[in-house]
């Protein structure tokens, strides 16, 4: 089963989260909880914390699946 890439947006980013490169390291669930979320959906909620907050932990992603752009600079 292929399974598409979910993208979520607020007014600065666009966060991109590709589940097939996923590895389930819960690294963004546990380290900002209130914007990556476990049991709700959508799991991912832009407007839980900055976007500068954001930002950083979505580079700390090992896997690679979360990607962001920001929305007034990039081509999302």
């Amino acid at each position: 089963m292929r399974t598409k890439d979910q993208f979520f947006s607020n007014k600065d980013i666009t966060v991109t989260y590709s589940p097939t490169k996923c590895m389930n390291a819960e690294r963004c669930a546990s380290e900002l909880s209130n914007v990556f979320r476990q049991s709700v959906i959508p799991w991912i909620d832009l407007e839980g914390d900055s976007s500068e907050n954001i930002i950083n932990q979505v580079k700390k992603c090992p896997s690679g699946a979360l990607q962001y752009c920001l929305n007034k600079k990039e081509a999302c």
